[in-house]
């Protein structure tokens, strides 16, 4: 019976996820037609809702070509490993209060392991192809991503101290009176110019630069294998946008905190949240240009880490100087 419930409790994460990332897809592409003045897809089902269920049916009707030269077990398991990833960071976000697969007391570090180990899916894939394309997109990836974990870690860790807590229920309740975008509303902007890098997405997604290395790490990839790393990209970004919701715009806390408001379900005001993040997402590839490698890394290391590691040292300093450190 506990297993049971268990696999209901996956279930009923992992279905809305996959709908979600689904959906995720139409809602880019119609905001970006209409940003560059154009349609996007409306012709499948009442105004184009039912392309993403058309694109998963194509993709998992094609046949998968796998190379001749390629690491053939390597090369099937890494998009099995990045799509797993993706989705079992989930079981530590909460939903609305005491709504949560499994509330661990290290919820931001496990978080944390996950999304390191993400790496991993995406090396293997460019290595076992065995080409060069997917190999050096790879490369451009797991350095990345790498890189930015470092300034996200300690953008984190101000909101920790802050909170006094690494579980993620406790980081919500304590805005209950202040959401922490206000006082740390610098990390704010990093954290989430640094989650664009983190996800591989534009104006950083140089693991996949199209104009350089075709598709980069995936090229070599056709049907539900390319599907699966799609899915986990996509279901990454969500995990993203609902990570920052919890640490600076107060989980499912409601807006600006208003009694009015508390009528409305907290799972509400989460989704609301997360939906400004995706819109954010998408923005940013309508709007901005691609950057160089080198312009990259240089926004890592020589800005984002000495911005957040100094924002880390005065959090700390303010937190003494007046006694403000939790118990």
């Amino acid at each position: 019976m506990l297993i049971l419930l268990i696999i209901l409790k996956i279930l009923a994460i992992v279905v809305p996820l996959l709908i979600s990332v689904a959906y995720f897809t139409i809602a880019e592409r119609k905001l970006m037609g209409s940003i560059q003045r154009r349609r996007g897809p409306n012709v499948i089902g009442f105004l184009g809702l039912l392309q993403p269920l058309a694109d998963g049916l194509k993709l998992f009707v094609k046949e998968t070509i796998l190379p001749s030269n390629s690491n053939l077990k390597m090369f099937l398991l890494a998009p099995v490993i990045s799509f797993v990833l993706s989705l079992i960071g989930w079981s530590v976000i909460p939903m609305a209060e005491k709504i949560v697969i499994s509330d661990l007391n290290l919820g931001v570090l496990y978080l944390f392991s996950v999304s390191s180990l993400s790496v991993y899916g995406l090396i293997m894939a460019g290595w076992s192809s065995n080409s060069k394309y997917p190999f050096l997109g790879s490369l451009r990836s797991a350095a990345q991503m790498i890189s930015y974990e470092v300034s996200i870690g300690f953008i984190i860790t101000n909101v920790c101290l802050c909170a006094g807590s690494f579980n993620l229920s406790n980081i919500v309740l304590a805005q209950t009176n202040v959401w922490y975008i206000v006082p740390l509303l610098p990390m704010f902007f990093l954290f989430y110019i640094s989650m664009l890098a983190e996800t591989n997405r534009h104006p950083f997604d140089l693991p996949e630069a199209e104009a350089e290395l075709v598709s980069g790490y995936n090229v070599e990839y056709s049907a539900m294998t390319f599907a699966l790393f799609f899915l986990a990209e996509y279901a990454n970004m969500l995990l993203m946008c609902a990570f920052s919701s919890i640490l600076f715009l107060g989980g499912w806390l409601p807006v600006l905190n208003i009694k009015l408001f508390y009528f409305i379900p907290g799972s509400f005001w989460f989704s609301f949240k997360i939906i400004l993040g995706v819109i954010f997402f998408i923005l940013t590839r309508a709007a901005l240009p691609r950057y160089r490698y080198d312009q990259l890394m240089h926004i890592g290391w020589k800005s984002f880490l000495p911005l957040s590691l100094g924002y880390l040292l005065f959090t700390v300093g303010i937190l003494l100087g007046f006694n403000w450190l939790p118990n």
